[in-house]
């Protein structure tokens, strides 16, 4: 008749110290546990990479985005300031008598300050509420 299977190893107890180091069951060795400042310095590290995570890479991932927008601000400014000159310009070139009154020198200015104005609207009504992410919120 065969012996029967033991169903669990016995392991002897070596762990000088029950605090500081347990003992694995399967392989016999020892495993140390950390103490309360190395839980604190990796508790640290764990928000330190959270914060990361959550602050730092989707700055990064949307970089190309605020580059592009950037870029087109001060395109269109440029534009806009261009063009409120050239506006501006011709209507003192081309009307020379229209504005000849003390306040009527200004009237090309206020066009120009219309054209901005228009300009501005426009930009507003096109900015993007959603956010850069696919994930809906």
């Amino acid at each position: 008749m065969a012996s029967p299977r033991a169903t669990h190893v016995a392991v002897a107890d070596i762990s000088s110290d029950p605090i500081t180091s347990s003992v694995n069951a399967s392989t016999g060795s020892r495993t140390r546990t950390p103490s309360s400042t190395e839980q604190l310095a990796d508790t640290v590290q764990m928000l330190k990479e959270y914060a990361r995570q959550e602050t730092l890479d989707p700055v990064k991932t949307a970089g190309k985005w605020i580059g592009f927008g950037v870029l087109g601000a001060v395109m269109i400014g440029f534009a806009t300031g261009m063009l409120t000159l050239g506006i501006m310009r011709m209507a003192q070139t081309e009307w020379p008598d229209a504005f000849g009154g003390r306040w009527m020198k200004l009237l090309p200015y206020l066009f120009g300050l219309l054209l901005c104005v228009v300009v501005a609207l426009l930009a507003l009504r096109r900015i993007n509420k959603d956010p850069l992410t696919k994930e809906k919120r």
